[in-house]
């Protein structure tokens, strides 16, 4: 990094000083944790020398203090995929079922955004489609920090929503479905070859919050790829060109996806992960009456603290799925 012509390539650049921070990061990952295995060992040496209660109490309190982060440890060496690293673009689309699962739609949205908070990572809306009455038909997210992918990919598939509906007068019980799908989200410097000829560029009127120039130009772009039937869509910057771009960076990273499974397909001759997003192939189900229970069908986590899931309290069930996964993996070696 110290050499005079370093920044000249930028994209191998930033690649480079990417690279060196990843280490960076982990090197002071792996000296928080054997810091942590001393103290704690240290702890279990006085004990076992001669018991103390106050030293016993003194090494519970420092044990709790350090759980979280010795879990997220452990949950990160199952993040060793490639793209697991990667930030995400994350869709969720509504179901059939109208207002119903137009609502349940937002609601996985506020659910998903806030455990993106909790988990210190930034979000940004790409595209929004509203529903007629409430809620959202689809929504495209871009969510930014390490391990926003390895983690979410966890929740590809179909939600299954019951509840007594808030749109029926008659308080009936309604099943509502909504699917997820999650995309890696790549840096600029990943080479995919787009051809103009292979692209079709739509624009429209923006139908959301963005500032003055939403509803009065066609500010909102769309791009559909037509050797592969990938539509992207961006509605969320202030102008064309702005969306354009960013529809552009998505579409690289939806079609370096696609030519990547497209290659795994090839090699193992399995099915891409998206053929797992059938509307018969719910991963989760959400219950709020006439009980209260969230439960993954994959691996029968559970639990029925409904309010906490659904206020972004999704660990269980993501590191859960990962422990499943990884299992999964070593059968198959095996």
């Amino acid at each position: 990094m110290n050499e005079p012509d370093f920044w000249n390539d930028q994209n191998r650049a930033r690649k480079i000083s990417k690279d060196i921070s990843i280490i960076r990061d982990e090197i002071e990952h792996i000296g928080k944790l054997e810091a942590t295995r001393d103290d704690l060992g240290t702890y279990l040496e006085l004990l076992d020398d001669d018991f103390n209660q106050s030293l016993y109490d003194d090494a519970l309190a420092s044990l709790d203090t350090q759980r979280a982060f010795i879990e997220k440890s452990e949950i990160e060496c199952y993040l060793s995929e490639k793209n697991d690293r990667n930030s995400a673009l994350f869709n969720i689309h509504a179901g059939a079922g109208g207002t119903e699962a137009q609502d349940w739609a937002q609601m996985l949205y506020r659910m998903y955004t806030r455990w993106a908070e909790k988990q210190g990572y930034k979000y940004n809306v790409i595209d929004s489609l509203p529903g007629e009455e409430a809620g959202l038909k689809s929504v495209s997210i871009e969510i930014e920090g390490d391990f926003a992918y390895g983690m979410l990919k966890a929740e590809i598939g179909v939600h299954r929503l019951v509840r007594i509906s808030p749109f029926n007068a008659q308080g009936k019980r309604q099943t509502s479905f909504a699917s997820v799908f999650v995309y890696p989200q790549f840096d600029d410097d990943i080479e995919v070859e787009i051809e103009t000829k292979d692209l079709k560029v739509d624009t429209y009127r923006a139908s959301g919050a963005g500032g003055q120039h939403v509803n009065t130009t066609d500010s909102a772009v769309r791009i559909t790829h037509l050797p592969t039937g990938i539509v992207v869509s961006c509605q969320n910057e202030r102008s064309q060109i702005q969306n354009r771009e960013k529809a552009m960076a998505i579409l690289k990273s939806r079609l370096y996806q696609h030519y990547e499974e497209e290659r795994e397909k090839e090699k193992q001759n399995l099915e891409s992960s998206k053929t797992d997003i059938g509307w018969g192939n719910q991963i989760r189900s959400y219950v709020f009456q006439p009980y209260q229970m969230v439960k993954d069908l994959r691996t029968d986590f559970e639990t029925s603290q409904v309010d906490k899931v659904m206020d972004g309290d999704l660990d269980g069930f993501i590191y859960a799925w990962l422990k499943w996964h990884a299992g999964n993996k070593t059968r198959k070696i095996g």
